[in-house]
């Protein structure tokens, strides 16, 4: 397995996101991860992280900062994957280029995702207290 970075989006790579992202139930229309709005992402702060072996993506997440935090989103294993460091490798990664960059490290879990939390809480991550998320999708 390999950890490999991505700042440019081609065709291959995009389906294999969308692939995993719908898999675990990740994208949907709403989210607009659309190819362009990946591509701008990647063109500009945004980064994609890949887990891959035999050209095939295991498992990835996104990431993007705004010069003070560097937000991870988008973060997936293949089912088949579980439990195998995907997704610590990834995670590991992501908070390298955060200590790198000195930003703060910042992600959004469902309450729903006692996997996801263990891991994230594992590697130092902790709630929030008094915020919560809120989203306009439409504008």
């Amino acid at each position: 397995m390999q950890i490999i970075r991505y700042k440019k989006l081609d065709e291959r790579l995009y389906a294999g996101l969308i692939e995993l992202w719908s898999q675990r139930g990740i994208t949907n229309p709403q989210r607009a991860d659309s190819f362009e709005a990946i591509s701008h992402s990647l063109e500009h702060t945004g980064l994609i992280i890949a887990a891959e072996e035999d050209g095939q993506i295991l498992g990835a997440l996104w990431v993007n900062h705004d010069y003070r935090r560097l937000y991870i989103h988008h973060m997936a294993v293949r089912r088949e994957q579980e439990n195998r460091g995907i997704g610590r490798a990834l995670l590991r990664d992501a908070l390298l280029i955060a200590k790198e960059t000195g930003y703060q490290a910042k992600l959004e879990v469902h309450r729903d995702n006692p996997a996801a939390r263990h891991l994230y809480a594992s590697m130092g991550f902790a709630d929030l207290d008094g915020y919560i998320t809120m989203i306009k999708r439409e504008l």
